[in-house]
């Protein structure tokens, strides 16, 4: 049967004419041809932005709470497909794939408005995307200037919610930041270049062996926390105390860590171990955006931050390039030994399970104090 749907493919001409479908494909039928891009949008949140316990503990919240109009909100951009077919009530196999092959490569141009940004999808044989000599022998291929920029992620990653406050903000954090200035867009961090096929060998031969990163790592790649954030640790004994200072510098984001949903949190736990006697010692500093509803009530469930936010009561988020100096006092006897250790956590959502689940630990750095 494969061999057949591979032939089939192969007869079909390239460059051939745009047909208008009303149902987009599956990533599956996508991935048949292109399965190292498959294979690595698999590994995604993207393809797990669905299936994910977490959301889905959050859209039934939001369902009971505030009913349909909020499901079509969260829907919106975990399911960008179903908004678009109606399929609110998730009946299609391809809704419940996330962000979906066919939708990113169906998006033909971008809007900003006062409002939202919105992308105009046309689903048809025609997929659109960044490469200029991109052919198929399967479907007709037209470049795509939005695929080349950040407009691509704009529609889902910047957000104002029915009180015009704005919950996502991922990309105007990146548009005011040095990296727009210099051409540093999205994909050039979250879709690097890595070896791979586009297209299965046994369908077409290509000449490069190129392919952008489907996987799109982010907050929850310990790789990408690590490539975004910078610390020094020191410390110096002043009598009986230990003055700790940590930098912290976001290195490496193009936009403010922790960025994303309100809730998350990226946090510096600082640490003092005395050798022998004497309790442990610690302090934390906690970078987040803490906001609250119309009333003024702090906000601390997403699905209502999503819906109901309404101002921001404090913003200590680290913006691009941003060093930030903390300082710790901890007291520690002359003569006495101690471990000093600080530790970095990226923290995602206190609807979680497990702590496994609400956050990653991704940087340490510790030193002996004399």
């Amino acid at each position: 049967m494969r061999t057949a749907v591979l032939l089939l493919l192969l007869l079909v001409p390239a460059g051939a004419p745009a047909q208008q479908t009303s149902s987009p494909h599956s990533a599956e039928y996508c991935g048949d041809c292109h399965r190292a891009i498959y294979d690595g949008w698999k590994q995604s949140a993207h393809a797990a932005a669905m299936e994910s316990r977490l959301f889905q503990d959050a859209l039934k919240m939001a369902d009971s709470e505030f009913g349909g109009e909020a499901r079509k909100v969260c829907l919106r951009c975990h399911s960008p497909v179903a908004g678009m077919v109606d399929d609110f009530a998730l009946i299609r196999k391809v809704s419940w794939e996330g962000i979906t092959c066919d939708y990113c490569h169906s998006i033909r141009e971008v809007t900003l408005s006062a409002g939202n940004p919105k992308a105009r999808v046309e689903f048809s044989n025609v997929k659109s995307g960044p490469e200029k000599d991109a052919v198929s022998p399967a479907h007709g291929t037209a470049f795509s200037e939005v695929h080349t920029s950040s407009l691509a992620c704009v529609s889902c990653h910047e957000y104002k919610n029915a009180q015009g406050f704005p919950v996502l903000t991922t990309y105007s954090e990146w548009n005011e930041s040095p990296y727009a200035r210099e051409k540093i867009e999205c994909q050039n961090c979250h879709m690097y270049n890595v070896r791979g096929d586009v297209v299965d060998p046994r369908v077409q031969r290509a000449t490069s062996e190129g392919i952008n990163l489907h996987q799109m790592p982010g907050s929850h790649s310990v790789d990408q926390l690590n490539k975004a954030i910078r610390a020094q640790l020191s410390a110096e004994r002043q009598g009986n105390r230990i003055q700790v200072t940590v930098k912290v510098t976001n290195a490496g984001a193009g936009h403010f860590v922790p960025t994303g949903s309100p809730l998350r949190q990226l946090i510096l736990d600082v640490r003092l171990e005395p050798f022998g006697d004497g309790p442990p010692q610690h302090d934390q500093r906690i970078y987040t955006r803490t906001i609250a509803d119309a009333r003024g009530a702090v906000v601390q469930r997403e699905h209502v931050a999503f819906l109901k936010a309404a101002r921001v009561l404090k913003d200590t988020r680290l913006a691009p390039k941003e060093t930030r100096t903390e300082t710790f006092l901890f007291l520690v006897p002359p003569g006495k030994q101690a471990r000093l250790e600080a530790n970095f956590s990226y923290y995602y959502s206190p609807m979680a399970s497990s702590e496994a689940q609400q956050k990653i630990k991704f940087l340490t750095l510790s030193r002996l104090i004399r």
